[in-house]
């Protein structure tokens, strides 16, 4: 389809809905439509419609211009040309640009409504702003592993710390010469050495030592602790958040004299 006839139909489509909206008592609106004027030509006009106020019959018709360049007085002189020989006719002209100076100046004295019509761009359907305060706090549990030990069992502690090291994790400290560290556990059971259970980690409320205790790691199995240890940190942050309606609004309609701007969603 030419992209003018498209641009044309979109104009339909989109006035169509601002009267389906306002309910304006109006028949439906017409695309490419000839009327004769008071010369004998006919005009050819890209969209019109009549609707009934206070029992007076109204006639509107629009001219599309989809441009790429600003719309001269010229263009806006022909359509006064067009309205005047068919008379007893409001005009509007849309276009995807925008208006010269001269081209408002007379669409102003003259009557004739000038709109800018056209798909949104990027950024241009943001409709509000958002402030997010976010505050956080954490608690990390942390043990302080018998590395003698580990040593003696060939549990290699010091390559542990430095791989959580590389991974980042929790506020990226710097684990390889920490003395507490993160462990990974099946279950939150501290035993001794036989077996028999000392407590759990949900059970402690404070830091905790500890001269004959286990934990059961993913890693290695049981592992010997001296001690539990709880981190705590906190963080405010705050953000701002757009409120986007890009993907509802197809559609932004904007005047030209007083710059008021519409969105569209169109059904």
């Amino acid at each position: 389809m030419n992209p003018n006839t498209e641009y044309e139909l979109f104009t339909q489509e989109v006035y169509q809905q601002l009267l389906n909206y306002h309910h304006t008592n109006t028949n439906n609106v017409q695309h490419n439509i000839k009327l004769k004027g008071r010369s004998g030509c006919e005009h050819q006009i890209d969209v019109y419609w009549e609707y009934v106020k206070d029992g007076v019959n109204h006639r509107v018709a629009i001219e599309c211009k989809n441009y790429k360049n600003s719309i001269s007085i010229s263009k806006v002189r022909d359509y006064f040309g067009v309205l005047n020989d068919i008379g007893d006719i409001q005009g509007i002209m849309v276009t995807t640009v925008d208006y010269q100076k001269g081209a408002k100046r007379f669409a102003k004295e003259y009557g004739i409504s000038l709109k800018e019509l056209r798909s949104p761009r990027d950024g241009e359907t943001i409709i509000g702003k958002m402030d997010l305060r976010i505050h956080v706090e954490s608690k990390c549990t942390l043990f302080k592993v018998d590395e003698k030990w580990t040593e003696e069992h060939g549990i290699n502690i010091f390559e542990y710390k430095r791989r959580i090291d590389m991974l980042g994790i929790i506020n990226d400290h710097q684990w390889s010469k920490a003395t507490y560290i993160p462990l990974e556990t099946k279950d939150d059971t501290i035993r001794d050495s036989k077996g028999k259970v000392i407590t759990s980690l949900r059970s402690l409320e404070q830091d905790t030592q500890f001269d004959d205790a286990y934990l059961n790691t993913s890693y290695w199995g049981p592992v010997k602790i001296l001690e539990v240890k709880y981190a705590y940190s906190t963080e405010d942050t705050q953000r701002s958040i757009n409120i986007d309606a890009e993907g509802f609004v197809k559609a932004i309609l904007k005047d030209a004299f007083s710059e008021k701007t519409d969105f569209m969603v169109m059904r």
